[in-house]
């Protein structure tokens, strides 16, 4: 029986964090198991700085965005000295198991973190951009594209109010799913990602359309585009219609905070308890994720981000519903 554990938050921080956090800690505690949470992700392994974890510790944090463990990205854990005393801490500790709440770059750091030390690791998919395998949605994804969706709402009240064209860049360096599904939600009349190729000749034509048809217009480009970002958009369809009122609007880290929505509560709740149920079970090196309603494991080697196309049915959609 596993008798102490450890968890963390690594990465950027994610809405549901929190709530993730409060799951793993109530559900170790009810099965008799102690808890240390460690603070600002790997660098609280190494610096040995952690929390004794109660029940009064996660109590009225289910509602907060952020992490209450702090989070960072740890380059000193991945040097040899770096390893070697997080190796050690978590002996002196009596650690036999981890739960890390973060991203791909997090889960490779468990990776090679186990190859130093018998310990059971198992992570819960803490981003924003929704861009790992072996999960529907990653804890933050949720809350962020509501975020997206409700700023896009507003700048679509000042856009048809002086006849101006916004070009919105929201986050997403390799994956534009926080684009996708908020141009979707929010009715805008462009999208540009990283997973399609962007035919700016196309957007040209539509951008002159826009002219006649639109009093409005709503372009959502994700960081990572091919196109350059939201600026060098901006400064095409500049050149495109010389006289178009033209703003550009970077939301930036206003899409990683903010209250989880209900959904990101629930699933959040969801993997961080099974996180621990897994390790009981002798589980180790593996993501929790629900797919289709079924919580499944999806050992970290596999868990990479994922590179897709855009369906060319999704592509057609969007054109159709945005002219």
């Amino acid at each position: 029986m596993i008798k102490r554990i450890g968890i963390l938050t690594s990465g950027g921080d994610a809405p549901g964090m929190n709530a993730c956090i409060r799951a793993v800690v109530r559900t170790a505690l009810y099965n008799n198991i102690e808890l240390l949470g460690y603070l600002r992700g790997y660098d609280g392994i190494i610096d040995n700085q952690y929390v004794v974890m109660q029940r009064e510790s996660v109590s009225n944090i289910i509602h907060r965005g952020g992490t209450v463990l702090k989070t960072a990205r740890s380059p000193r854990f991945m040097t040899p000295a770096g390893m070697q005393q997080a190796v050690n801490n978590l002996q002196q500790s009596g650690v036999e198991g981890l739960v890390i709440i973060g991203g791909d770059g997090s889960f490779r750091g468990a990776v090679e973190l186990s190859k130093h030390i018998d310990i059971k690791i198992l992570g819960c998919a803490g981003t924003i951009d929704n861009d790992l395998v072996g999960t529907d949605y990653t804890i933050g994804y949720d809350t962020a594209i509501n975020t997206v969706t409700d700023a896009i709402d507003k700048l679509r009240d000042t856009a048809e109010s002086h006849d101006r064209v916004f070009v919105v860049e929201v986050m997403g360096r390799d994956a534009g799913l926080i684009a996708l599904r908020t141009a979707i939600a929010s009715g805008a009349e462009a999208l540009l990602v990283p997973e399609m190729h962007n035919d700016m000749a196309l957007l040209g034509e539509r951008v002159r359309q826009w002219r006649k048809t639109k009093s409005s217009r709503i372009v959502v480009v994700a960081e990572g585009d091919e196109a350059g970002g939201a600026y060098k958009v901006a400064d095409y369809i500049k050149s495109i219609v010389p006289d178009f009122d033209m703003r550009v609007t970077v939301l930036g880290h206003i899409q990683r905070g903010g209250s989880p929505t209900c959904m990101e509560r629930v699933n959040a709740s969801v993997v961080g308890y099974h996180a621990v149920k897994g390790l009981m079970e002798g589980r180790r090196n593996e993501l929790v994720g629900i797919i289709n309603r079924e919580v499944v494991y999806t050992p970290f080697l596999k868990t990479v981000k994922h590179k897709e196309t855009l369906d060319a049915g999704m592509e057609e959609m969007i054109r159709v519903l945005g002219s």
